[in-house]
């Protein structure tokens, strides 16, 4: 039987065994987007979630800051500051009292290039000497704990505004449930010691997962930080296939919500059963940590001892090589996690932010509970295996590789595995 996942752009096609059973291969077409992506935007403003019109928000207001996510997210940033902005000076703030900061989390620090291809020319010409980048390890301010004892310390930038608003994009996560929302500011503007405090305490929370927003601690925390902070508006969009398919406005709480639904019904996919075999690919989150996404949502619907077959390029494997180490060391998920907790993140990865450190915690678990076969371009079979994996130079050879250990299983298939939300219904297997 003819299969296939995507691959950088293209199809890649291989044969299953005659003796495996296909259950499902769960790709889907991306829907149609928006007709105007300015006027979806201009929909959104005019009819807020839970609260006042932007412009109202405004009146009295002497400054205002809005933050955006970078370039690991596809929010079309060029076309949505330049509505917010209208909207805050219609609303009686000055245009030179509006300051843009990248909420880039813990990642990489953002180059003034990346800013500009983010935010778009005439954005970053229009805010020069006001468009800011995040530094986890720059200025903070302490604003509160939590209900959890969590402690927030958020970007000097944010605190000292008079209102905050927020653009990002809503897409499944795997520990918060969703994207979007108060995650601009935890872990968008907040401090590395924040944002690490919280990740390491929550990950690995049963309830820390994708598709449930009440309930997971991981996501209610983030929530209370960002009210702590007075996040007051957000703008959150669906994209789909790159493309934005409707925008969700107000109440960072509620817009959200909202747009999770969207969301939901975009890349919800509906599974029979768990499988012993799940084939599946890293696109269209085929860079960096993103990568990684599939390979956790795959351990979602395959059965424990099962095969997970995953393909993704690592094109540039450089950032990862400290993570490789990391995985290589004789110790359990458990034992690891418990360390990070006591000592914190080692310097030597910090650079790297805590999204990446932790992935060496899941990818620990993935191999304590399932048996992995890699098939990438971008690493060597040597550095593979010490993640835990098996090595196949080809998805033909991992077919292989698996049916030597499975001759009869139930198999599913995920073309694009980084961009599906799998919903696993009692087996009817």
């Amino acid at each position: 039987m003819k299969a296939y996942l995507n691959y950088e752009g293209r199809r890649v096609e291989f044969f299953l065994p005659d003796s495996w059973q296909l259950i499902q291969v769960g790709d889907r077409t991306p829907v149609e987007p928006c007709v105007s992506e300015e006027a979806e935007i201009e929909e959104a403003l005019n009819r807020p979630i839970r609260s006042q019109r932007l412009e109202d928000l405004a009146k009295g207001k002497s400054d205002a800051i809005i933050l955006f996510d970078d370039l690991q997210r596809q929010t079309p940033c060029h076309v949505i500051i330049p509505k917010v902005a209208e909207r805050l000076k219609k609303g009686g703030i000055r245009e030179e009292a509006v300051k843009l900061l990248c909420a880039t989390g813990t990642h990489p620090p953002i180059s003034l290039e990346e800013l500009k291809k983010k935010v778009g020319t005439e954005v970053f010409t229009a805010f020069e000497g006001r468009i800011f980048s995040h530094d986890p390890f720059g200025e903070h301010v302490f604003v509160g704990r939590t209900s959890r004892g969590t402690p927030i310390e958020i970007n000097r930038l944010l605190h000292e505004s008079d209102l905050a608003v927020g653009i990002g994009t809503c897409m499944p996560h795997p520990s918060a449930g969703f994207g979007g929302g108060y995650k601009i500011v935890l872990p968008g503007v907040a401090s590395y010691e924040t944002t690490e405090r919280h990740h390491l305490t929550w990950l690995r929370n049963k309830k820390s997962t994708v598709n449930l927003l009440a309930g997971n601690p991981f996501f209610e925390d983030i929530t209370e930080a960002g009210r702590l902070c007075g996040l007051l508006y957000k703008i959150d969009v669906v994209i789909d296939g790159g493309r934005m398919v409707r925008a969700f406005s107000g109440d960072p709480f509620f817009a959200q919500r909202e747009a999770s639904f969207l969301s939901f019904r975009l890349h919800g996919l509906s599974i029979p059963g768990l499988s012993d075999i799940t084939v599946t690919s890293s696109f269209p989150l085929e860079t960096g940590v993103q990568a990684m996404k599939a390979l956790l949502l795959a351990s979602y619907c395959t059965k424990r001892g099962g095969i997970i077959i995953w393909l993704a390029p690592h094109r540039h494997a450089g950032p990862i090589a400290p993570l490789i180490e990391e995985m290589a060391m004789d110790v359990t998920a458990s034992e690891y996690h418990k360390r990070l907790l006591a000592k914190g993140i080692p310097d030597y990865l910090k650079h790297l932010g805590v999204s990446y450190a932790i992935q060496v915690v899941h990818f620990k678990e993935i191999c304590e509970k399932f048996k992995v076969i890699h098939v990438t371009d971008g690493l060597h079979e040597e550095e593979v295996r010490k993640m835990g994996f098996e090595y196949a130079a080809s998805i033909d050879e991992a077919i292989e590789l698996a049916s030597a250990l499975k001759r009869d299983a139930h198999v599913l298939v995920l073309p694009s595995g980084g961009s599906v939300l799998p919903v696993v219904k009692p087996s009817q297997l």
